[in-house]
């Protein structure tokens, strides 16, 4: 019998795992909310008769649980902070190891469901239609549905989605049916996936082709764009993915680009990838979000973490395999380096704001009495990524290539923590064929690697498409500087970025009028690219250019991701508290419920 490994989730996973579910539901738009029922099919994992099942819960409304279709004693616990409330189901009879037994769970979501974000048609861009979209990462399935709810355990899915609206989910769609006014929408998961994974959205949605095997969905209005932007690439990432690992075996990989108040870059949401709007640009400039999630199709999706106290094998992992994926496109490892720099960069910011000493900074995270959104950070991603590419630097590439498939064949379909991988890391290069690396691989520091607080050490980098950036930062320390826009006139967006983030990193800000003329010269008040608006918004409050502080309040009425809303609103805290509350309070309802309790915590607004 395995031990439960997640701290997180509330259920008896060590006794039963889910091996199937089935989800009948009906999205009602105007009541807000799932209703219908859940199937789940758990396998019993003790010799002894396990005579209880034990679910996560969050604010569920619960009709009815059957126990193989007989009615069943059932009791919601006390809630136990964000873990939620955990639901005793009476299994009388027991079962044997290995018997499988059936819950029919008939349900509802409530309005304090922190999975779903309703959006009215005034907030949709064609106001045609409502919207509605989820986000179970990290512990939030379990407000949708009654589940076990950790990354240790997995299942195969049906989805059987009654909408008025058109309707994507984490499956490949099997068709719909006429239901009169509504759609009953059918879709498969065949490959099994975690519950974080499980994902719904509903609207007024188009789709086009862009690639061989994928699709983008969208708004109606946005639908042209978003294939502009995603359909020279699309296909040069899976064919670069599937060179470094093997083929892609989810059939479909499509990208579904929601509304602005999508709080993340991007959800790796199996066969629909769940997007940010702010990557549709016009200038195909930040669309390295897709290759991230892409690369999630084998690094966190099929091989998974078997909690968030692990999270790094998810991300860190992802952070590698889309640089090499970008790196094969573009020509080679001056792009896997300039992508890493500017990584570094990240992971030197997040690393100052937490403390070099703080429990978050560490690779392995105690996620005991923990809400992981709080815990949530670069950190996993770059500092992650700097022990996978430490361990390709340390065996070499050429023998680390050959390790990458072994480890993700080895682990399809399954959760690990990070004492599985360095297990797997060493039983592979233990084989004779590499006992040269023998004292290499005997020099590393695993324990330090996971649990040392702080920066890593911190690799060489080839700095040549840096170099510019940094050259140009430069000038601007100088008073008698003239910029011109020909500075940058033949830099790519993440260039500009670099600059714009070293220019933000100067031990004394600029002025008030420099900063005024960085954003007209190179065009930063009026670009599209939200990833330069907000480090440009940076440098002007730095400066306490007063001029800018509206402008930083209307893009935080446009953009919901918290990549560029938390950091933006805890500088304009900074400066103007009082137009921070304002703004805030002007545009709670267009965040996602995510989004909307870490603002209020970086605010001050709630106690944390």
């Amino acid at each position: 019998m395995a031990p439960v490994r997640d701290p997180n989730t509330l259920s008896n996973y060590d006794a039963w795992r889910t091996r199937h579910t089935t989800a009948n539901l009906k999205i009602e738009f105007e009541k807000k909310r799932l209703r219908g029922s859940v199937v789940l099919e758990l396998e019993s994992q003790t010799d002894k008769a396990s005579k209880e099942i034990i679910l996560d819960s969050s604010f569920l409304d619960l009709s009815s649980i059957k126990l193989n279709s007989s009615p069943s004693k059932w009791e919601v616990k006390d809630r136990i902070g964000a873990d939620g409330s955990p639901v005793h189901i009476a299994v009388p009879d027991g079962a044997a190891k290995g018997e499988v037994v059936k819950l029919e769970i008939e349900l509802a979501t409530t309005d304090k469901c922190t999975a779903l974000q309703w959006l009215t048609p005034a907030q949709t861009s064609n106001k045609k239609a409502p919207f509605m979209f989820s986000q179970c990462q990290a512990i939030h399935a379990r407000s949708l549905f009654l589940c076990q709810d950790t990354p240790d355990v997995k299942s195969t899915y049906d989805f059987n989605i009654t909408s008025p609206h058109h309707v994507v989910a984490s499956g490949v769609s099997k068709g719909t049916e006429d239901e009169g006014p509504e759609t009953l929408y059918k879709f498969e998961q065949k490959v099994p996936i975690p519950s974080y994974l499980f994902a719904l959205a509903s609207g007024d949605i188009a789709e086009a082709k862009i690639g061989r095997c994928s699709a983008v969905a969208t708004g109606p209005n946005e639908l042209a764009a978003s294939k502009w932007e995603l359909e020279d690439d699309m296909d040069k990432f899976l064919d670069a993915a599937e060179k470094i690992v093997f083929p892609y075996r989810w059939g479909e990989y499509n990208v579904l680009v929601l509304p602005p108040s999508f709080p993340y870059g991007g959800m790796e949401n199996p066969i629909y990838t769940f997007a940010t709007p702010t990557i549709i640009s016009g200038d195909r400039q930040n669309i390295d979000v897709i290759a991230h999630e892409l690369a999630h199709s084998w690094s966190g999706n099929l091989v998974t973490s078997c909690s968030w106290e692990h999270f790094w094998l998810n991300e860190g992992w992802t952070m590698y395999l889309e640089r090499r994926i970008l790196a094969s496109i573009h020509g080679g490892d001056a792009h896997f380096h300039f992508s890493a720099i500017r990584g570094w960069s990240a992971l030197e910011e997040a690393i100052n704001s937490y403390g070099k000493d703080h429990e978050f900074t560490k690779l392995c995270i105690s996620h005991k009495g923990i809400d992981p959104d709080d815990a949530f950070s670069t950190v996993p991603y770059e500092k992650g990524f700097h022990f996978v590419w430490y361990l390709d630097r340390l065996v070499g590439r050429e023998n680390f290539d050959k390790f990458i498939p072994h480890y993700f064949n080895k682990w399809s379909n399954k959760s690990l923590d990070s004492f599985e991988f360095k297990d797997t890391f060493l039983e592979f290069f233990g084989r004779p064929e590499y006992s040269d690396l023998k004292d290499k691989i005997a020099s590393i520091d695993w324990e330090g690697r996971f649990y040392s607080p702080g920066l890593p050490p911190k690799p060489e980098f080839d700095t040549s498409l840096a170099d510019v950036c940094f050259a140009l930062a430069e000038k601007w320390k100088n008073k008698e500087f003239s910029p011109s826009p020909e500075d940058v006139s033949t830099w790519t967006g993440n260039q500009v970025l670099v600059f714009l983030d070293t220019v933000q990193d100067f031990e004394t800000p600029l002025t008030v009028e420099k900063a005024q003329t960085l954003g007209k010269t190179y065009g930063l008040l009026d670009t599209k690219n939200a990833e330069l608006k907000t480090v440009y918004y940076q440098i002007a409050m730095q400066a306490k250019d007063t001029s800018a502080y509206q402008g930083v309040a209307d893009l935080l009425g446009e953009v919901g991701r918290m990549k560029f809303v938390r950091p933006l609103f805890k500088s304009l805290n900074k400066v103007d508290r009082d137009l921070a509350l304002k703004t805030f309070e002007k545009n709670r309802d267009f965040y996602h419920p995510i989004c909307r309790q870490m603002v209020e915590k970086d605010l001050g607004l709630v106690t944390v």
